[in-house]
């Protein structure tokens, strides 16, 4: 009987994209089943066999040595920031240690890349390829692949020219993917905590059902013409012209300087308002706050996953104190005995909706990020959509733990 409110609940989840689409008309149907169907294989195949997740492992380890390479150059200038595991002196690292200054690194190496052709090369053929496949355009089927490990503001600073580009909508679509990624350099972390085989399980099944979720909920229909990769080249006298590297490094240091103070400001901004808000409504209500309604808000969505009520009821209350905190919190809270106790079904969707960026403090990096990258206008439409940001990173993370929980019981 749970497996088929379990099947009935992905359903659910597709039609409530659906419901909230901005363009019913433009949805692609057609790749939208492909990308199903690619999932149900994937999932059945990471939960089944050995060699999917050491494939994944091992794609997150080479993203893991290069933020573990930053950590040299964050060594040398603030040592007392990063911990002895790395070369510093650090009890832990902070959050903008950790997630914001690799990056210093991550930016520059990825424009070089683009400076000298290799980047837009992997973009044309990888995400020729990824579109052929899913039906979606090159550049959001490559960006996919690298939020599958780089994270969210790592992954949009790195796209910066191709943003600039881009049309307003295709920002949106971006915004709204970026909801729904790790980094690879927390993954080690997560495995400490929660069952590393539904982490590394998650992690790819999270791609295709980003392109999903936002071909639902922001469909658009993108030219042969506008389906290009952005380049370092200007055009002077009629002939392409490169920036001389330095200056064109330089500046690619200096923006990503920039581009960390920004979403430092914003992350601080969107955190301590949500804890403002679980303060008043304290007030009103002592037990009363944005976990304990979004526990609620989430109960028939958890039960649609494949539960007895008692089961989806403690499932909710992990999915609320996610969305408010991040998935840390709740790993901690539930890691060790407690998952270990839990039902495998339980344990495996658990683990799968945990294993992503989609929380409230996650809308201000991303608003963040782009207020450093792109013009107002474009930022002024994403900050128009916080809500279909938060909705589309929600019904990925449901989407990804439903599908996992297919064959797990």
């Amino acid at each position: 009987m749970y497996l088929v409110i379990n099947c009935f609940g992905l359903l659910v989840f597709l039609l409530i994209g659906f419901i909230f689409s901005k363009n019913k008309k433009q949805i692609n149907w057609r790749s939208i089943g492909i990308m199903l169907f690619i999932n149900l294989v994937l999932a059945w195949f990471f939960t089944s066999f050995e060699a999917g997740r050491i494939a994944v492992q091992a794609a997150a380890n080479g993203f893991n040595w290069l933020v573990e390479v930053s950590y040299k150059g964050i060594v040398f200038a603030l040592p007392n920031w990063v911990t002895p595991a790395f070369g510093g002196t650090a009890q832990s690292m902070n959050f903008v240690t950790s997630a914001l200054l690799p990056v210093l690194l991550i930016v520059p190496l990825f424009d070089i890349l683009t400076y000298v052709g290799i980047l837009p090369w992997i973009i044309k053929w990888i995400g020729r390829a990824m579109s052929f496949v899913t039906g979606q355009p090159r550049f959001e089927s490559f960006f996919a692949i690298e939020m599958m490990f780089l994270g969210n503001t790592e992954v949009l600073a790195i796209s910066g020219r191709q943003l600039r580009q881009m049309r307003a909508e295709r920002n949106v679509t971006l915004a709204m993917m970026s909801m729904s990624c790790v980094t690879a350099s927390i993954l080690g972390a997560y495995t400490q905590m929660v069952p590393g085989q539904f982490v590394l399980t998650a992690v790819p099944i999270n791609v295709i059902n980003a392109l999903i979720v936002t071909n639902l909920l922001n469909p658009i229909k993108v030219t042969a013409e506008e389906d290009t990769i952005a380049s370092v080249e200007s055009i002077d006298s009629g002939k392409p012209k490169k920036e001389p590297f330095f200056s064109f490094l330089g500046d690619s240091i200096l923006g990503a300087g920039r581009l960390i103070l920004i979403i430092t400001a914003n992350v601080i901004a969107f955190v301590a308002l949500a804890a403002l808000a679980d303060k008043i409504l304290g007030l009103i209500w002592h037990p009363l706050s944005l976990e304990s309604i979004l526990g609620c808000i989430m109960f028939p969505f958890a039960w649609l996953l494949g539960f007895p009520v008692h089961e989806a009821w403690t499932l909710s209350q992990d999915m609320g104190l996610k969305l408010v905190t991040n998935e840390f919190v709740v790993m901690g809270r539930v890691a060790g005995h407690v998952i270990n106790g839990y039902s495998s079904h339980l344990r495996a969707v658990l683990t799968v909706f945990l294993t992503s960026f989609a929380n409230f403090g996650t809308t201000g990096m991303i608003i963040g990020a782009f207020k450093g990258l792109v013009d107002k206008q474009k930022n002024d439409l994403i900050a128009k959509n916080v809500g279909y940001m938060l909705l589309s990173g929600i019904l990925v993370s449901l989407l990804s733990a439903g599908l996992v929980g297919l064959f797990v019981w």
